[in-house]
This record gives C-alpha cells, sequence and structure tokens, in this order.
C-alpha cells in the first residue's frame, strides 16, 4: 500500500480536502492484487484541490494522470509503476460523461492514457472471474475508444483488444509524426496476456 498511502495522505493534507476514505474493493476486503485502490475524497473547494493533485502526485512519478472521462463523479485517475492504479472519486461532484473519443495528434496521448488505465481495471475484474462484465466493458471501450481508431467490430477479448488497439495507435502515430511513451504500456500488457490456469477471457 506505500504508493497509495503515501497519495491518500497527501492528499489529505490539502487544506481544502476534509476527509480521504478507502472505498471498493479494498475497503470490502475482496481486493485482488491487481485491484486499485479507491479513495473517496470529500473537499471545501474542489477546483483548489483539482489544480493541485497533479504536483501531489509528481513525486512518485505517475505513468498516467487523468480525469477519468467517463465516470459518474470526478475521479482523478493515477497509475504508478508496479504497476498501481489509485483513483481519487470526489462523490459530492457529479459529471456527464464524456462523449467517445475525437482522434487527432492533439488527443492520441490521452487515448493511450485511458486505454490503458481501462484495460489494467478490466484485467482486474477478469482476475475475480467477473467474465460478462469484461464483455460488457469491452463493449463500452470498442464505442468510445476503439471505433474513433478505425476499429469497427467489438474485440472478443482483452487480448484482441490490445492487439487492435496497439495496432491503430502506431498507423497513427506514423501519420502524425508522433511516439509517445510505452511505460504504461509496458507495464500493463504482460497481464492482458497472463491468465491464471482455468480463468476465461
Amino acid at each position: 500500500m506505500g504508493i497509495a498511502n503515501f497519495m491518500a495522505g497527501s492528499v489529505l493534507a490539502h487544506p481544502a480536502v476534509r476527509q480521504v476514505e478507502l472505498a471498493g474493493s479494498r475497503a470490502r476486503g475482496t481486493a485482488t492484487e491487481l485491484s486499485d485502490w479507491d479513495f473517496h475524497v470529500y473537499v471545501d473547494d474542489f477546483a483548489h484541490v483539482a489544480s493541485d493533485l497533479p504536483e501531489l502526485a509528481r513525486p512518485r512519478n505517475p505513468l498516467a494522470a487523468q480525469w477519468d472521462p467517463l465516470g459518474e463523479v470526478a475521479s482523478y485517475l493515477l497509475i504508478f509503476s508496479g504497476p498501481t492504479k489509485v483513483d481519487l472519486l470526489f462523490p459530492d461532484v457529479p459529471r456527464r460523461s464524456n462523449p467517445p473519443w475525437r482522434v487527432g495528434p492533439d488527443t492520441l496521448a490521452a487515448i493511450n492514457a485511458h486505454f490503458w488505465d481501462w484495460t489494467l481495471w478490466l484485467v482486474s475484474k477478469r482476475r475475480r472471474g467477473m467474465t460478462d462484465r469484461v464483455r460488457g466493458e469491452l463493449l463500452g471501450m470498442s464505442r468510445h475508444i476503439l471505433e474513433p481508431l478505425g476499429i469497427r467490430s467489438v474485440p472478443p477479448s482483452l487480448e484482441d483488444a490490445a492487439a487492435r488497439y496497439i495496432r491503430a495507435r502506431d498507423r497513427l502515430e506514423t501519420r502524425y509524426g508522433l511516439h509517445l511513451s510505452r511505460r504504461l504500456e509496458q507495464e500493463v500488457l504482460p497481464l492482458v496476456h497472463y491468465r491464471p490456469s482455468g480463468l476465461a477471457s
């Protein structure tokens, strides 16, 4: 819990934060080793806290840091080397989901972070045997990320989703003259391909 504890403590020390509570499967005692660390954050001044979150996370060098495009409440999603996923959720700050991604040279890095964050979360769900949930989420991933990249059919598995995504992203990098960091992919992709015996897609 080192990085998760660091982030929770750093956020709690912010002058505009009233309370930080562990939530989700970690709080319920049903987590796997890959489950994310969810924290509910209660604040007096959301804008103040939100503007300071990147600096609070910076000492631990997150591989990805983004506001959840699809959450029902404001959620700051972080992935650290390990990988360790830490989600800071603000239950008192509702929001609407974003539409599917618009693909361009200015959005490709954010799309990449969103894809691998979503994939890591789905790996943890698959590890808990939640195969129906994974299939449903692949439909959402297809609509919001893969279709805008030109991938028309819903992938049948996480492995297939990752393979199709990588091919499409690589083509777009060539088109735009970009090269995104592979650090996040290198952390998550081996987990996509590793499944304990008897675990279905």
